[in-house]
């Protein structure tokens, strides 16, 4: 019980410093534009000086001029105040600029390391978490930022040297009027700290549910197919109304505790106003104060609480902003992906050997998913991997280009441990083709070119005619200048996985991974595709996870991989011959089924597997 308490106390505590020093950090952010804030402070400074000398030039022109009888010294003291007020309007126009600028070259940093850090995050990172969260921490969070940087801040060191400005020249006037007006800012200081803490977690609330609304978003907008498909529209419907009200209620919340605070201010300057005038007025009737102090007073309480009001308003944004900060610098505290070691160095032109030397890996610690795998593949085979679903064949795959560290064991490339050497180039010797191939919202051209930056026009077309993809593409309106969604959705599925070889074959891998590449074309487009891998996979080693047993005929090594180890390893006739896992596989796959041909012209089903 003891425990739980201290778990209770100890939260509100831990939260404070969590955001003061989320705070300090996002104030650290201005360091690098240091050199230009002493001017935008001058510039607060001199519009906060020309809102305090106001009311007191119109003091004197009551008190000496008006009540004086001084027509000529009134005009210049008039021009006077009319110059003071240009000055400070210039100055607040020239702070207000400044300080903005300042903080739009804050946020464009911020979101260039975001972009940069989400870069360089490794893809269990990615595993974890909705894409649409990610997005709402790069556009939303940081655009609550931008309400504070660009406005709020400026708002607020306005305000700050207005009330300095306004007290000292209340003090200077009458200092017994002055803190008489004063008596109200304990009251204040309550009604700010309990709003303050209401709307700290409002705020935070408000963050989280506008992740969830953008999460749910973007995996409805992306899965809308399935959703026709499986006539799910209308529970997707419900399910994004049920995010979506619970962020308009949590908006609702946050706008409910923030508007208290305006009311309250005025409440309290109302109050303010009617010390000033009664204790005033007696002051003025006992000759101890004159009519141009009293109007100055007037004209200082109702600036001193305009400066509380918007620094209110101001906390209000900086309650969501921290709230935002605080989700974005989780981002950037993310460990990335790690770094190559000093000592790491280009492994050059290879020649595609492969080992995996008692590789076990997992992606969550005491979770281990490959135990104990050991194989070489010799420069220029064609190893296959087969298996159950979840046996952990794509898992063995993504270890090559290293896009995971093992956690014991080591898997190698040419005999050097890819751990030895730089990720960028193993990696541009290595190419993949995923079985959901991945087709960016531009033209073909630069889809296909993205397998090798800076290829000719001419490389572009020669590598989507070894897959005998340039005659669907020909046939486009646009050919290769033909501009796809995001997805491509609008080709066929065998046209986008022709298109994704068609990028391998450009980036011209000594080492090629091929998952599932083929499971989702029909028969036709596989034969295709399979004389044009003829020619890919000439002299360059390969590595296939295979859907389709068909296409494990030909390979050099066949891998059978069974809840993340090797439980068969042999060419198709020895494994068939065996009549363990692999062959069950075959005949399970194969059982009823017609005699097909194959892209390259033999039969799926081999005479032992019919007799058997």
């Amino acid at each position: 019980m003891s425990q739980v308490i201290q778990a209770i106390a100890g939260a509100p505590r831990e939260r404070a410093e969590r955001r003061a020093a989320t705070l300090r950090r996002l104030l650290g952010e201005w360091g690098p534009h240091r050199g230009q804030l002493p001017a935008a402070f001058v510039l607060v400074a001199v519009g906060a000086g020309a809102q305090a000398v106001g009311p007191w030039l119109i003091s004197r022109a009551i008190d000496r001029d008006i009540l004086g009888g001084d027509p000529g010294g009134l005009a210049q003291t008039m021009l006077l105040l009319l110059a003071v007020y240009v000055v400070g309007a210039l100055a607040t126009r020239g702070q207000i600029y400044r300080v903005g600028s300042i903080g739009q070259r804050v946020l464009a940093s911020l979101r260039a390391r975001l972009f940069e850090q989400l870069q360089h995050l490794p893809l269990g990172y990615f595993d974890r978490r909705p894409v649409g969260d990610l997005m709402s921490r790069v556009i939303n969070d940081v655009d609550t930022l931008n309400q504070l940087l660009s406005q709020g801040l400026t708002q607020l060191l306005g305000s700050l040297f207005s009330l300095i400005g306004i007290i000292v020249a209340m003090l200077t006037l009458n200092p017994r009027l002055a803190l008489a007006s004063f008596t109200v800012i304990p009251v204040m200081l309550l009604t700010t700290a309990y709003l303050a803490g209401r709307a700290r977690q409002a705020f935070r609330t408000t963050r989280e549910t506008t992740g969830d609304v953008t999460a749910e978003l973007q995996q409805e907008i992306v899965g809308i197919r399935e959703a026709q498909a499986f006539n799910r529209t209308e529970e997707n419907i419900a399910s994004f109304r049920v995010r979506n009200q619970a962020n308009r209620d949590a908006n609702v919340g946050a706008v409910g505790i923030t508007s208290a605070f305006a009311p309250a201010m005025d409440v309290l300057s109302t109050l303010a106003t009617a010390l000033v005038i009664g204790y005033g007025s007696f002051l003025v009737f006992s000759d101890e104060l004159t009519v141009g102090v009293l109007a100055a007073f007037l004209i200082y309480v109702q600036q001193f609480f305009r400066p509380i009001q918007l620094a209110s308003q101001v906390y209000a944004q900086a309650q969501a902003a921290l709230a935002g900060a605080e989700r974005i610098y989780a981002i950037l505290d993310e460990p990335r992906e790690p770094a190559d070691p000093p000592e790491a160095a280009e492994i050059g032109a290879i020649d595609g050997w492969i080992e995996f030397d008692a590789v076990c890996f997992e992606y969550e610690a005491g979770r281990e998913v490959l135990h104990d795998v050991t194989f070489t593949v010799e420069p220029g085979q064609k190893v296959a991997l087969v298996g159950p679903t979840g046996a952990g064949k794509t898992t063995i795959a993504t270890l090559i280009p290293r896009f995971y560290d093992v956690t014991s064991g080591a898997v190698r490339v040419d005999r050097r441990d890819v751990r030895e050497v730089t990720r960028g180039s193993l990696r541009r010797q290595i190419a993949m083709v995923l079985q959901e191939p991945f087709l960016f919202s531009g033209t073909i051209a630069e889809n296909i070119g993205y397998g090798r930056l800076g290829a000719t026009r001419e490389e572009i077309v020669d590598a989507a005619r070894v897959v005998d993809a340039d005659g669907f593409i020909a046939a486009l309106p646009g050919g290769y200048d033909t501009r796809l969604g995001e997805g491509g959705y609008a080709l066929s599925q065998g046209q986008r996985q022709l298109l994704a070889f068609a990028r391998a074959v450009l980036a011209d891998p000594r080492i090629l991974i091929l998952d599932e590449a083929t499971s989702n074309v029909d028969t036709r487009t596989e034969s295709t595709i399979q004389q044009a891998l003829g020619t890919l996979l000439a002299g360059r080693t390969s590595v296939v996870i295979a859907h389709r047993l068909s296409t494990t005929r030909r390979a050099d090594l066949i891998l059978v991989v069974d809840e993340g180890r090797i439980v068969e390893r042999g060419t198709h006739g020895a494994l068939l011959a065996r009549g363990g896992l692999y062959a069950d596989l075959y005949r399970r796959q194969f059982r009823d089924q017609p005699r097909p041909v194959t892209g390259l012209g033999e039969p799926v089903v081999s005479a032992a597997t019919r007799g058997s």
